[in-house]
């Protein structure tokens, strides 16, 4: 028998699969010797994020409904990383697809695990500038809008929660705390910090 940490795995299948997430079913002996169950959702590809900066110190958003919440969100722009793909090369093909944008430069801004209870998806995202606008071609089932605004409005909605989206709220948290601590390149680290000027508790 397999263990997995304290969890011994007495047996697994696959409840359900599609192109984007597999479900395995768990049969354990949990750490306390009790026996137990243990559900999975596994995925197909990475989820990769991208901060875009203009030079004016604005960024995008994307607006769409999102199927399993219900509900409408606004995101940076955001997308799946297939096998084969780079995390990077994915950033860039997901800003161009849903925004237009073509960025001369990109960086790496963080990784995260996105919900590790119950599932293995793992985030990579990044920030990008020297920015060019072209055509958005977003996949046929998205329907998109964009919106433009500075990324001090945009921090303000994710500090005020109208923003909830969690890959998001990394993105935007994340950059500021790395500005703050001299850890992004210089031309983003200038237009985060000098967007968050005369702001309540910045320098």
């Amino acid at each position: 028998m397999k263990t997995i940490g304290p969890w011994t795995i007495r047996s697994v299948k696959t409840a359900y699969q599609n192109p984007w997430v597999r479900l395995d079913h768990y049969e354990v002996t949990r750490p306390d010797g009790a026996d137990g169950i243990y559900g999975v959702v596994r995925f197909a590809n990475l989820a990769i994020g991208v901060l875009p900066l203009f030079e004016d110190g604005t960024t995008v958003l994307v607006g769409q409904h999102r199927f399993p919440s219900d509900q409408y969100s606004w995101e940076l722009p955001e997308g799946g990383g297939p096998e084969g793909q780079t995390p990077e090369e994915t950033a860039h093909r997901e800003l161009a697809e849903e925004t237009g944008l073509r960025a001369a430069f990109m960086s790496p801004l963080g990784e995260a695990q996105l919900s590790n209870s119950v599932t293995d998806e793992y985030a990579y995202y990044f920030v990008a500038w020297g920015l060019e606008q072209g055509v958005a071609m977003p996949e046929p089932d998205e329907i998109l809008k964009i919106r433009r605004l500075p990324f001090r409005e945009l921090l303000g909605e994710v500090n005020r929660g109208e923003i909830t989206d969690s890959l998001t709220i990394l993105m935007v948290q994340g950059a500021v705390v790395k500005a703050l601590s001299g850890l992004l390149p210089d031309q983003p680290q200038r237009i985060i910090l000098s967007s968050l000027e005369g702001l309540r508790g910045f320098r």
